[in-house]
């Protein structure tokens, strides 16, 4: 066998002679094939011209890598090894004309499919030198009239596709058998396209082998791919409906059981089990109140056998469904009760009981209302459960705890939970256990728990507080001993963050966690290369909008401010005196027909093709529209006012979006009688020229707000959270192009779906 690979680095020393001879179609003055055949090699010789031009270089050199050395490797490959096959079919005696004829065309159809699709990368070229290898090898096994199949087996897919493309070996016994190891050998690289590719293969080849076995694999890696391919008509479906394994029957059964797959799914390791009946989630999938407790009497026995590493199927598909059911069926609307009495408001959860109430309020963290949680869910809870919380947290097997410890402190119920333990020790074990241990989860919302409630309970709790810091310490000690990384660096932060909640410590975080200034935004910081300052207002056109919008603009409609409604989707407010700081607010237009939308979309082109990028982002959305404004807001934004809090993920997709942005929010509903005041402070603060110093700046908003929901907002310099992970991210030496690669699994949904 001729060796391809043996044409080593010295030969580019005779590159371009090689090339600039290759074109005539004996490339061996003993080569002269018959006449019948010239053609065939000028085909041949005429694809690897085809080549040498594909990279549009005149370099005489076929380079479609970034490495000079692999592409001259490839480029001998491409000429000599070419060259030399052309050579061995030819002076084999062995084989008649026709038999010839067949291998040279092999050669130019596997050259031609290398110039078609090199650059879409379907043909790996860098495989070069191996699928000409692999081509003599095939030429000699299939002139032994011998199968193929053998060899082929031994081949990464991306060396033996080609060989099986190019037609040459149609005729070998093992060519249809080659065909379907390449079938498997794909499945095997890329699982999540099994269906797909089955789906295509199985109406050429009813027979596949390992079709069953490939449906399996895919079944309980992708249930909802298998469900999906199961609902069709078509040969994979019917090929699935007959596969013999608990699992893809139980998926294959959901499909025809006339309900809808997505309420199925939570229960699917129950369902494959035979714990659980179709007709058991039939009987109350159309009642939302039974469906959510059958949810979350699943979800508990699920969380039980957690603790024993026994993680059920679909069990994200169970939280995602019992989370979407707490927020949809019972907390927007408890939320939007809030002006009516408390009978009316919480009616419909009164039917629920403590367990299903405990997961209403982890559920819906930076959804809920204050009042919805502090005068329905938690005192029914607690109720429900004789006012007993220990006994609570055990029967969710503790399941969320954090969570539900971060907002009791948020709420000011914190000590009239701990308070309802049997033994005040367990209180204290459990709030040692709330802070321990958050190098082993997976990401960063239990260490932003801790950093929130922290927040709240120095303000109110002050010897928990105090235990709280001592117990960072410890585990921050720990961690050292451990030489833990993760928890050592979690740790370190959380110590800094909880000394400078208390400002008579005079804490510096920017200078201890080496992040950017907490207590200020410098105005200069803001301004572009212009030395302007550009605020963007995203408005929503529901009814709120509507009605605040006039209020807004007219914050500004003074001798310091000119107003600009001359544009059909957006208004512009600039200033006329002082720094130039310009507002632009989109229109409120009517929601139905996603016109608002189209405005925001509009006004976002406006500012990036003329080169305004806001460094202020506005909400004046619910908080539902907040994933919308994150979506379309600039990751230039330094000033973030975001309205609702929204919990771990909304301030993690902010700071994915916008890195360094200062995030204001509040635990309760956001309120013109607060929004309003804090858009006109601004503005003035900036016209004047003044940097934005978050402590006397919420002193001086405080005197111009008289309502009571002030006390919810959060500034920027206590959204202990927020902070956390800034500095955590800079301590680990993460990028902000590794932030978004790294979290976008478990960013918010943002498509525009409304």
């Amino acid at each position: 066998m001729i060796a391809i690979r043996q044409y080593a680095y010295f030969l580019s020393l005779f590159l371009f002679a090689a090339i600039n001879s290759f074109a005539q179609a004996p490339k061996d003055p003993t080569l002269k094939p018959e006449r019948g055949r010239e053609l065939f090699h000028a085909y041949v010789d005429s694809e690897q011209k085809k080549a040498l031009q594909s990279d549009k270089s005149d370099d005489k050199l076929f380079s479609p890598s970034a490495n000079e050395e692999v592409n001259i490797q490839i480029t001998n490959a491409l000429l000599g090894g070419v060259n030399e096959l052309q050579k061995k079919i030819e002076k084999d005696s062995t084989i008649g004309g026709q038999t010839k004829v067949l291998y040279i065309r092999g050669l130019e159809r596997l050259l031609h499919d290398l110039n078609a699709n090199w650059k879409n990368k379907s043909f790996v070229v860098t495989y070069l030198p191996d699928i000409l290898e692999g081509y003599e090898r095939c030429v000699e096994i299939d002139i032994q009239k011998s199968s193929i199949e053998n060899y082929i087996e031994q081949l990464p897919y991306s060396v033996g596709k080609p060989l099986l493309d190019c037609t040459a070996f149609e005729k070998n016994p093992g060519y249809k058998s080659s065909r379907n190891v390449l079938v498997r050998k794909y499945c095997e690289m890329y699982p999540e396209q099994i269906f797909a590719t089955l789906l295509t293969t199985l109406p050429r080849i009813p027979d596949l082998p390992f079709a069953d076995s490939l449906i399996i694999t895919a079944g309980h890696l992708y249930p909802r791919q298998l469900y999906d391919y199961a609902a069709a008509n078509n040969v994979l479906s019917n090929r699935i409906k007959k596969v013999k394994d608990p699992m893809v029957q139980a998926v294959a059964k959901m499909t025809t059981s006339g309900g809808s797959g997505q309420l199925y799914f939570p229960f699917l390791d129950n369902i494959v089990k035979g714990k659980m009946t179709l007709s058991e989630i039939d009987a109350v999938r159309n009642d939302s109140i039974q469906y959510f407790k059958l949810l979350v009497r699943t979800h508990i026995d699920y969380a039980g056998r957690l603790i024993n590493k026994d993680t059920a199927l679909e069990s994200k598909a169970l939280y995602d469904m019992m989370e979407r059911k707490a927020v949809q069926v019972f907390v927007n609307r408890i939320n939007a009760l809030h002006d009516e009495d408390a009978v009316t408001r919480f009616r419909i959860i009164q039917p629920l009981s403590s367990q299903e109430l405990y997961y209403l309020a982890v559920l819906s963290d930076g959804i809920i209302y204050t009042s919805s949680f502090v005068k329905g869910i938690f005192p029914l809870m607690m109720s429900r459960i004789g006012n007993r919380g220990d006994s609570l947290l055990m029967s969710v097997n503790f399941d969320k705890y954090r969570k539900l410890i971060k907002m009791s402190a948020a709420y000011n119920t914190l000590g009239t939970f701990l308070a309802s333990f049997k033994d005040p020790q367990n209180a204290n074990d459990l709030m040692r256990a709330f802070v321990s241990g958050l190098e082993k989860s997976g990401g960063l919302e239990d260490g932003v728990d801790v950093a929130d409630s922290y927040a709240s309970i120095v303000e109110t709790m002050k010897p928990v507080a105090n235990d709280m810091l001592v117990n960072i310490r410890a585990n921050y000690q720990r961690n050292i001993g451990t030489n833990n990384k993760r928890g050592i660096e979690m740790y370190r932060i959380l110590e800094k963050l909880f000394i400078s909640a208390d400002t008579t410590n005079k804490i510096d975080l920017t200078k201890e966690l080496s992040i950017p200034p907490v207590y200020a935004v410098g105005n200069k910081d803001l301004q572009n290369e212009n030395g302007s300052i550009i605020i963007q207002v995203f408005m929503y056109g529901d009814k709120d909008g509507i009605g605040v919008f006039p209020y807004i603009v007219n914050l500004f409609n003074n001798a310091n401010w000119k107003i600009d409604r001359s544009n059909n989707q957006w208004v512009t407010i600039s200033s006329v005196k002082g720094k130039p700081v310009s507002l632009y607010l989109n229109k409120p237009l009517p929601e139905e027909k996603d016109e608002d939308a189209k405005a925001q979309e509009a006004l976002c082109n406006y500012l990036e093709r003329n080169n305004l990028k806001p460094t202020i982002t506005i909400n004046r959305g619910h908080s539902y529209n907040a994933k919308y404004t994150i979506k379309q807001m600039f990751s230039t934004s330094k000033i973030v006012f975001m309205g609702s809090c929204g919990g771990y993920n909304l301030i993690h997709d902010i700071l994915v979006k916008a890195p360094d942005a200062h995030i204001i929010g509040t635990k309760q509903i956001a309120d013109a009688p607060v929004n309003n005041p804090f858009l006109k402070l601004l503005g003035e603060t900036l016209r004047n020229g003044n940097s934005v110093e978050w402590i006397p700046f919420w002193k001086e908003l405080d005197k111009m707000v008289t309502n009571e929901i002030f006390e919810d907002y959060v500034p920027p310099h206590k959204n202990l959270g927020a902070i956390f992970i800034k500095a955590y991210r800079i301590a680990i030496g993460e990028t902000k192009s590794d932030i978004a690669k790294s979290e976008n699994e478990n960013r918010l949904p943002l498509t525009n779906d409304r």
